[in-house]
């Protein structure tokens, strides 16, 4: 059973090579983005609700984000393993995944951190923007998305440094060079 969180700042590429590490270790991807994107696009409460914090280029509150999770990682299918992507992105988040996976007498086991310029990063969104037309996507937000990943998602970089889980991966190359990279540090976190 393998558990492993993907990490980086929004436009490292976390989505692509959560979904290709997934396959190659045959785990479930969970993605807090995919699971905002589907309640947005519904209309749910929560989708409602997650809108007006993606729209401002925030993140959705803890609150909101920890019930999705803990509903997402009881289900039968997480069971052999999970990827996660997008989620923990603050200490107290950490602190959360740590109190859920307790419960289950679990721990994450490798932390994949990608790592890439912010100038590269805000170049890659804006061209996904003009091919996806997101609305969350325009130059401001983007440097908010960054300025706040600086801001909170570092200190949790830092906590799963200190636990020795963490490696990170030049997320600059081709898909297949950066799915390889992330590949090998996860092997060599998991099999020392």
């Amino acid at each position: 059973m393998t558990r492993i969180l993907i990490i980086g700042p929004p436009g490292s590429g976390k989505g692509t090579q959560a979904e290709r590490i997934s396959r190659r270790l045959d785990v479930v991807a969970i993605s807090t983005g995919d699971i905002f994107r589907t309640n947005v696009k519904s209309e749910t409460p929560l989708g409602v609700e997650a809108k007006k914090y993606m729209d401002a280029g925030d993140f959705v509150p803890d609150n909101v984000t920890n019930k999705m999770v803990r509903d997402r990682l009881s289900e039968s299918d997480v069971e052999d393993g999970f990827l996660l992507d997008g989620y923990p992105r603050t200490t107290a988040q950490v602190d959360y995944l740590d109190e859920i996976l307790a419960d289950r007498n679990q721990s994450l086991d490798v932390v994949l951190q990608l790592t890439a310029d912010d100038e590269e990063l805000v170049a890659r969104l804006l061209g996904r923007a003009k091919e996806t037309g997101r609305s969350d996507d325009n130059e401001a937000v983007i440097r908010h998305r960054l300025d706040l990943y600086h801001e909170q998602t570092e200190a949790v970089v830092a906590k799963y440094a200190e636990r020795g889980i963490l490696t990170q991966i030049d997320g600059i190359g081709t898909m297949d060079e950066v799915t390889e990279r992330a590949i090998k540090a996860g092997h060599s976190l998991l099999l020392p």
